[in-house]
């Protein structure tokens, strides 16, 4: 079979996590029940910090940022393939195809960012108290989402764009439940050896950068805070980072697994699965 330029192929097919019939609507309700809690919670997060004005604080306002970029990862993945369990249609469209690997790169990137962002905020909170409301102004605290919004832009648009240069075969079946950037690429008929190293090149360093930052802002945090002479301080300032690095660990965590059950298996659908998480 001669491959031939992306461009004449209209539709592609996502396979899902099973052929198994018997599990599609196990399948479907789970996904369902965790897409609902996902929107559920970070829907009311934003309207908690919204409508009590004592929130309204550098924290939070990041907090709200990554709430409403999680509900968005969520959908750019989940109800796509809740309608294709739905109608048993696994087809996607080329341009939706495109569409959702720009948003998905795009959407995850946005979160590292913030949370590397946050990591700053509670380095600048615990670290330098008193400069705290001069440092993290409103005026700051836009620029840097916008700044995460920004470059996060750019490596979604650097990744779509290498993908108009790879070449398909007439029929790509996909053994995802979303079109995941680096699957597509094993999938391609070219020589995809420059499109993977681009793309470990750009997760090293657009990734590696948020998590050193936060490594780095933690490393500061715990040796402030294990100087404070009073307990019930070390308490307090420690209790206020854990919920976000309990939420860097699992984003992390999660993400590296994938990449390791990745590695260490061949099966593209075992991968597809290990994506789950």
């Amino acid at each position: 079979m001669e491959p031939h330029n992306q461009t004449a192929i209209s539709q592609l097919l996502l396979l899902g996590l099973s052929d198994d019939p018997a599990l599609q609507p196990v399948i479907f309700s789970l996904f369902l029940s965790m897409y609902l809690v996902t929107i559920l919670g970070n829907l009311l997060m934003m309207l908690m910090v919204s409508s009590d004005s004592h929130l309204h604080t550098p924290m939070y306002f990041f907090l709200c940022n990554l709430s409403f970029i999680d509900i968005c990862l969520s959908t750019c993945t989940i109800p796509r393939m809740l309608m294709n369990l739905q109608t048993q249609n696994q087809r996607i469209t080329y341009t939706g195809y495109l569409s959702q690997v720009c948003f998905i790169v795009f959407f995850a990137f946005v979160e590292k960012f913030l949370l590397a962002v946050m990591a700053y905020d509670h380095y600048v909170a615990i670290c330098h108290p008193m400069n705290y409301t001069v440092i993290m102004n409103p005026c700051l605290c836009v620029l840097l989402v916008l700044f995460c919004l920004l470059i996060s832009l750019l490596i979604a648009l650097l990744h779509t764009l290498m993908l108009l240069w790879v070449t398909f075969c007439t029929e790509l079946e996909i053994p995802h439940f979303f079109c995941e950037l680096a699957q597509v690429i094993e999938l391609s008929c070219s020589d995809s050896f420059i499109d993977n190293i681009l793309i470990y090149v750009s997760s090293c360093i657009f990734g590696g950068l948020p998590l050193s930052g936060i490594i780095f802002s933690y490393v500061h945090v715990m040796s402030s805070v294990l100087r404070r002479p009073s307990s019930e301080g070390k308490f307090k300032a420690f209790s206020s980072c854990v919920s976000h690095l309990s939420v860097v660990s699992l984003f992390y965590g999660t993400d590296f697994g994938v990449y390791i059950s990745s590695a260490i298996s061949d099966s593209l659908r075992e991968s597809a699965v290990a994506s789950v998480m």
